[in-house]
């Protein structure tokens, strides 16, 4: 039995095959929707932002605690940021875009070396596990040898201060395909996540539009 009234039931089919039309071409149904959608994510938006950045970090903070008078700053900064919209005034949002990206590439910077690439340097080096649950010394010798010469290749394909000539071109070249290797792996993941959400709609429309009414 669907969880949903019958108007829900109609509205989210309707929302669903109106999406599905754009297969077809473009038309003013799946204009209609997509606005629709891009103007509730917006609102969604601006409201989460309200509550959980104004009003959690800025204005309880101080009802609660006078002494927390300083957040009135970063919140001056955040309201210059819609300088932008105006030709005169947008010279000063270039004020708190410093702070921003001052402050975000020193934390990223960090939290990036300590959390991605630090560990990735010290994975490479260590030996790999072997699909399948193998524990033949072999096959783990084997793969990790693949994983150091496919890094470092990649690494070299990267290396612009020499021309790719010799040893260096060909290692670069063997570096270009490891590059194409992860792409498409990451491409086929992105298809496969993509093909779930068609398929979860697709169920939808089959056993809980459809099915309403034979059930």
């Amino acid at each position: 039995m669907t969880p949903f009234s019958p108007i829900e039931l109609w509205l989210m089919a309707f929302v669903t095959l109106a999406i599905f039309s754009f297969l077809y071409k473009d038309n003013p149904v799946y204009r209609l929707v997509e606005s629709i959608f891009a103007g509730l994510s917006a609102g969604y938006y601006f409201g989460l932002v309200w509550d959980t950045v104004l009003m959690q970090q800025v204005v309880d903070p101080i009802k609660t605690d006078s002494s927390n008078l300083y957040l009135i700053i970063p919140a001056l900064l955040g309201i210059l940021l819609f300088s932008r919209l105006t030709q005169k005034w947008s010279y000063l949002s270039r004020v708190p875009l410093a702070f921003v990206i001052g402050s975000t590439s020193g934390i990223f910077i960090t939290s990036r070396l300590q959390g991605l690439v630090l560990p990735q340097i010290r994975t490479t080096f260590m030996p790999q596990n072997v699909p399948g649950g193998s524990t033949d010394p072999w096959m783990i010798v084997v793969l990790s040898t693949i994983v150091v010469v496919g890094v470092i290749a990649t690494l070299v394909y990267f290396y612009f201060s020499h021309e790719h000539k010799g040893v260096i071109g060909w290692t670069a070249r063997l570096g270009i395909w490891f590059i194409m290797i992860s792409f498409g792996a990451h491409f086929g993941y992105t298809v496969m996540g993509r093909v779930s959400l068609l398929i979860g709609r697709v169920q939808f429309l089959v056993e809980d539009w459809i099915g309403s009414f034979t059930g």
